[in-house]
């Protein structure tokens, strides 16, 4: 005895170690976890799972992927044991298989298209079959030759039913074995009846068989299951070709030039990486050295490459086209843009809004409501006709297979997975699919100003030159900085001529300093210029100031430009109804200013993080339901307590973290595109819950009464599955209200 426990105790240590290799620990100290599990089939696995593994110890988030079926597990500290989460998994009923988080968002169940094509292909060749053997029975076969008949069939459809049956009975018996129901059980029941049935009456010589019902039932529930299966094949294509944009690590250059290959959970920040030629971005960084045309197609879904050059960002799996770069990172492969945009798409269907929580407390309980009812309804058959039994198993059978949830299981997340596609083809993120439903229910919109309204690029409005080639140097200067000031000022003197200055340094809150025929320039604020001017005389306004030693300083003015579409946007946005507000940290006047321009009369300036959360809040308690878009850390709070909130993917990290939907589009027609996506979401949902409670209110009674046979109880239930999953894939392709007709989108089109 103490043999064996010191043995199963070595068992799991090993088994802990296997498991911790899959592990990723966060920049928090937690670990990750995922797992596949293909045994994921309904709403009710979700809650179990979920339910479950959130008892565990040491467990802190606990995320089921329905389409994806996958477990994603959060554990409180990298010293934590994972194998608690796997063994409970097993003990559930659902095969667990840990995966490589660095092999991307993929999918789990990769053998399922070819067994299902497998099964379904031997169903359909006993079904055929059969059914030839049942026409010479149906055509009057009597004696010998009939139980012939029956017996050769039977021959046929036992070991058919054995393989084809296999998906539905092992999933069924795996639940059972742990005391539990799941929708595969009834299933199983249904098809062992009805062929243990017709096996009874072969040998006993009786003269109504079901081998032709038992084979092709199977046959029509395994139709519904590949469909399903490719349905959802289709819903998770974005998530699928985001994976594909993972790279598996980057050249690095050394600070002695050398370069050498570094897999990707290697690579850290200031790390200098060389990315060639049709190479994809394997993290976000700076361009450093060299330009070239970059694909941003991921991140703003536009077709056209983008120049990039010394001191631009890049995105990770972003695609160089045409130069060789050398780029600074700034962020590590699980931080960089695309692994947010992918736990956004992956989040999609976790949301737990209401419609999903209906949908869940509905699967819940269907097993065993599901069971109950056909042993009703074989008890009241047998008193009806007087103890026939084959009548009373053969409706109880109808029973148990009409009555399947998968409509109610499927009403919500693929509209959510379907939904976040399409934001996402239009260059929106969504980070959950209770996000999409909230903001289907938005009547009230709040904006903040800067780096929302206007754009993160300044530009240069005002220049009072003092002396003839100050212009140039502004331009030398601004070469040597990132700043967006300098930027403005690099782009307002392009055509000056290139010149050289000396010693050129940055000095961070001040300015830009350098060396000019043996005089010091400077570029920056005028209390730091006029250290070098010799000049005690003010200027009055703000603004950007260049001087020579010794000189007057020459003034430019500096002003963000507003995003080319919003006024197009916010009138849109108010003819429909929907009042709009501005809440801004920026003074009075320029607050004033931008609220004029766009015809935004309820506006306010100087508010501070707080101001706007009680302003928001405030309109929540007249029962409005806000939607706050803004971008920077002091939205945050405000993003976070509106009903619903978007952000430009210019944002902070912090703002993008508290917002339900990222626009990386430098535009806001993304707003419009998002509103009127949801709304079609909104109504798919309710459609998908009618379509689903609609069948079952005609259905079931109508097996009950008798007058639906097992076959056609499979053929029904397995179209009402289809009917929502089609339903739910108008959304991919309809266009939302506005896209069409309205002249307000088609400017904002023809702006971007």
């Amino acid at each position: 005895m103490a043999s064996d426990a010191v043995t199963a105790q070595l068992s799991d240590t090993a088994k802990t170690d296997e498991l911790r290799a899959f592990g990723k620990v966060l920049a928090d100290g937690k670990q990750l976890f995922v797992f596949s599990s293909p045994s994921i089939r309904c709403g009710s696995c979700i809650a179990i799972l979920e339910s479950e593994l959130s008892k565990l110890e040491n467990v802190t988030d606990v995320r089921v992927n329905l389409t994806l079926k996958r477990v994603k597990v959060t554990l409180a500290d990298e010293e934590a044991s994972p194998l608690g989460i796997f063994n409970r998994m097993e003990s559930l009923g659902y095969d667990t298989v840990p995966l490589d988080i660095t092999d991307g968002e993929k999918s789990t169940d990769v053998n399922a298209n070819g067994r299902l094509l497998r099964a379904l292909a031997v169903a359909g060749f006993g079904a055929m079959n059969i059914m030839l053997l049942s026409v010479s029975t149906w055509s009057g076969a009597e004696g010998s030759a009939k139980t012939l008949f029956h017996l050769i069939s039977a021959v046929i459809a036992i070991p058919t039913v054995l393989y084809s049956g296999q998906i539905f009975f092992q999933s069924a018996y795996k639940v059972l074995r742990h005391g539990r129901l799941n929708m595969d059980v009834p299933i199983s029941l249904a098809v062992s009846l009805a062929l243990i049935m017709s096996v009874y009456e072969a040998l006993t010589h009786g003269d109504v068989v079901y081998f032709d019902a038992s084979v092709s039932l199977l046959f029509f529930l395994l139709i519904g299951r590949y469909l399903d299966h490719m349905m959802r094949e289709k819903a998770r294509n974005t998530i699928n070709t985001l994976a594909r944009r993972n790279v598996r690590g980057a050249t690095q250059v050394t600070s002695d030039g050398q370069t050498s290959y570094l897999p990707i959970d290697e690579i850290k920040p200031d790390m200098v990486l060389q990315v060639l030629p049709g190479e994809k971005l394997p993290v976000d960084g700076q361009v450093i050295k060299g330009s070239t045309d970059i694909d941003l197609s991921l991140v703003n879904g536009e077709s056209l490459p983008s120049p990039v050059t010394i001191g631009d960002d890049v995105m990770a799996g972003t695609l160089n086209l045409s130069g060789v770069i050398q780029l600074r990172v700034t962020k590590t492969a699980d931080q960089s843009f695309l692994a947010e945009v992918t736990r956004m798409l992956d989040a999609a269907e976790n949301g737990r809004g209401s419609y999903v929580r209906i949908a869940d407390r509905m699967a819940r309980i269907y097993a065993p409501a599901v069971h109950l009812l056909s042993f009703i309804g074989f008890v009241v058959w047998m008193f009806a006709t007087g103890g026939d039994w084959h009548t009373s198993i053969y409706i109880a059978i109808a029973i148990l297979i009409i009555t399947c949830p998968c409509a109610l299981g499927l009403a919500v997340p693929v509209v959510h997975v379907i939904g976040a596609g399409r934001l996402f083809e239009h260059g929106i993120l969504m980070r959950d699919g209770s996000a999409l439903e909230r903001l289907s229910e938005i009547d009230y919109a709040v904006f903040d100003k800067t780096g929302t309204l206007t754009s993160d690029r300044l530009s240069v409005f005002d220049v009072d030159l003092k002396h003839q080639g100050d212009a140039a140097l502004v331009k030398a200067l601004g070469k040597h900085s990132s700043h967006p000031a300098s930027r403005a000022m690099v782009q307002y003197f392009k055509a000056e001529p290139d010149i050289s200055i000396e010693g050129v340094r940055e000095v961070p809150g001040f300015g830009l300093e350098g060396v000019f025929e043996g005089k010091r320039v400077r570029l920056g604020s005028y209390k730091w210029i006029s250290e070098v001017t010799n000049f005690d005389e003010q200027v009055s306004g703000a603004g950007i100031f260049f001087a020579r030693e010794g000189q007057l300083p020459s003034k430019f003015s500096l002003h963000m430009e507003m995003r080319p579409d919003a006024k197009i946007t916010l009138s849109e946005l108010k003819s429909r109804s929907f009042p709009i507000e501005i809440l801004s940290g920026d003074h009075q006047d320029a607050v004033a200013n931008v609220a004029n321009n766009l015809g935004v009369d309820n506006y306010t300036a100087q508010a501070k993080p707080a101001d706007k959360i009680a302003r928001i809040n405030a309109l929540k308690t007249e029962g409005k339901h806000v939607l706050m878009v803004g971008d920077g850390i002091n939205d945050a709070p405000s993003l976070a307590a509106g009903h619903a909130s978007m952000a430009p993917a210019s944002a902070s990290d912090v703002g993008r973290s508290a917002a339900d939907f990222v626009f990386t589009r430098n535009n806001l027609s993304s707003i419009l595109f998002a509103l009127d996506t949801a709304k079609k979401s909104d109504r798919l949902i309710k459609q998908n819950f009618a379509l689903a409670l609609a069948y079952n209110a005609v259905a079931v009674p109508l097996a009950f009464a008798g007058f639906v046979t097992p076959l056609f109880a499979a053929i029904a239930m397995s179209a009402s599955s289809i009917v929502v999953i089609l339903n739910s894939m108008r959304l991919a392709t309809a266009r939302p209200k506005g896209e069409k007709n309205s002249p307000a989108t088609s400017a904002v089109e023809a702006l971007s």
